[in-house]
């Protein structure tokens, strides 16, 4: 075999293909798909080597990582630069990034503009927006731009103060009608897929198989076609609130914890570093830096 011939099955066995939204949608109705956030490089790479289908780059972040009370600071040079790294670690997971609250709200030019923003500078592969009737003229319009979109409705954190707080949507008769209406909505105006959040179980499933988008819960049972969480969540990272639909993976805030105070320990009582990690120099050189000439 030539040099040229192993060198093309080289590269052609190392390369790692990129999940489409075909891919996705071929999984509705058989395969769930799997989706967790990620806000930094190193934890999309992880993530992205579990085999994770899809990372959501979540307006989260603002809560999970630059804590704020809310989502509503963030903004879409936020999403860009943690979209970015983000986008640098995964290599096979499909990557959806977060467009952020008054990023698409004010007009459709407005969320055509900062949609295809994030996409050219972040190098993703969707946008997600909240909302279902009232944003689905934005959502026409970006994907027309040739950008795939992911819609979110159910509870909708960047309308906390309109909702009066984290509620479950859906209940209500009234409510459940609306989410129906917001799916079509969705649906038609070109989403390849919609996330329900804290929707009750069997309506999520109602919407799951009425729709042929692809359905991505979080707090909406295991009907969905897929599911999504916030990845501190269910590592146990925080200490804080956890939500009732989230399941704990690991703990690793105790973990974490642990290791810090044992290293303020080791550092107080000088057995870190021990001589494994120093670095050595020569008695020769020693004894002559305490020659008269070198001291000072």
């Amino acid at each position: 075999m030539s040099y040229f011939c192993t060198l093309k099955e080289s590269i052609v066995t190392n390369i790692v293909m990129r999940k489409t939204i075909f891919d996705l949608l071929d999984r509705k109705g058989s395969r769930p798909v799997s989706m967790l956030t990620a806000y930094d490089f190193n934890t999309a790479r992880t993530i992205d080597e579990a085999g994770v289908d899809m990372i959501l780059v979540g307006d989260s972040l603002g809560n999970v990582m630059l804590g704020y009370e809310n989502t509503l600071a963030v903004t879409v040079d936020d999403m860009i630069h943690h979209g970015k790294a983000v986008c640098r670690g995964a290599k096979s997971a499909f990557v959806v990034v977060d467009m952020p609250f008054m990023s698409y709200q004010t007009s459709v030019e407005d969320a055509v503009r900062n949609a295809g923003r994030i996409m050219k500078e972040t190098n993703c592969q969707a946008v997600k927006l909240e909302g279902g009737v009232e944003y689905a003229d934005r959502i026409k319009a970006i994907v027309q731009a040739g950008i795939p979109v992911v819609a979110h409705i159910g509870l909708t954190p960047q309308s906390v103060n309109a909702m009066g707080g984290y509620k479950v949507q859906g209940k209500s008769l009234e409510q459940a009608q609306k989410l129906l209406k917001d799916a079509e909505a969705v649906e038609k105006a070109g989403a390849f897929a919609i996330t329900l959040e804290c929707v009750p179980a069997a309506l999520a499933k109602m919407i799951t198989t009425q729709t042929k988008a692809l359905t991505i819960g979080i707090g909406a049972g295991n009907g969905c076609d897929g599911q999504v969480l916030v990845y501190q969540d269910m590592l146990g990272y925080t200490n804080g609130f956890i939500p009732k639909f989230v399941k704990k993976y690991a703990d690793l805030h105790s973990v974490m914890l642990e290791a810090f105070k044992q290293y303020k320990q080791d550092c107080e009582e000088r057995s870190f570093p021990e001589a494994e990690q120093a670095y050595a120099i020569s008695d020769d050189v020693m004894e002559k830096l305490f020659e008269p000439e070198f001291k000072f």
